[in-house]
């Protein structure tokens, strides 16, 4: 009762009609520039989390 592969198709050409593919590009570019910038937030809290928490443990 899931969505078939055709349902999906129809689906993709309405978005593509709707949007265009030249915004749709940029709109896919920009996702992964925040997912991109999310995980390097996400990383350098944790190497500073790591690195104040060795900090305590010495004192």
């Amino acid at each position: 009762m899931g969505i078939s592969i055709w349902q999906l198709l129809i689906i993709l050409a309405i978005v593509l009609l709707l949007f265009g593919t030249k915004r749709l590009k940029n709109l896919g570019g920009d996702l992964g520039g925040a997912i991109k910038n999310f995980k390097s937030a996400v990383k350098s809290e944790e190497s500073g989390s790591n690195k104040s928490s060795d900090d305590s443990k010495d004192n």
